[in-house]
């Protein structure tokens, strides 16, 4: 299978990558399969995926969970190594996916913005759509580390 099919059938085709690298085959070895349980673990048990509805929860304690995926998707990789189909797809995903969303409401955060019962309601609209990128991004890692998908496992 190559890289652009396996990204396509996880609906992570709009990822901006190097067309070359998209031609290329994808074959996870065991490093890449080990990196993606760990991070299908954490992504799969976390606010980035789980619903957070309105009258629970708490948007700082949630964007800290989602800004936490930078720490422990490095560690993983320097626990595994240089599991390089892996890196290949958890980079780009941070770095496109989390970041643009960290950014922002890291900054609308230490502007109060919690306190602004809109704003929260904005966060939690924005937060639904990351969740459904990232349950994509969870179920291509389910299929590279070998594993049945649990990623609807509570969502109807």
């Amino acid at each position: 299978m190559k890289r652009s099919d396996f990204l396509e059938k996880w609906g992570l085709s709009s990822l901006k990558l190097n067309i070359g690298f998209l031609s290329a085959e994808f074959k996870p070895d065991d490093a890449d399969r080990a990196a993606a349980w760990d991070l299908y673990i954490e992504l799969l048990t976390r606010v980035t995926t789980q619903n957070l509805p309105f009258e629970h929860g708490d948007e700082k304690t949630a964007l800290d969970s989602v800004f936490a995926m930078f720490s422990l998707t490095r560690e993983i990789l320097r626990r595994h190594g240089p599991s390089n189909e892996f890196a290949k797809l958890a980079i780009p995903v941070l770095n496109q996916v989390i970041r643009p969303f960290t950014a922002k409401w890291h900054k609308l955060s230490l502007a109060s913005a919690f306190q602004d019962s809109a704003k929260c309601e904005e966060f939690r609209a924005e937060l639904l759509f990351l969740q459904l990128r990232l349950r994509r991004y969870t179920q291509a890692l389910s299929e590279m580390a070998g594993v049945e998908d649990l990623t609807t496992l509570e969502h109807a």
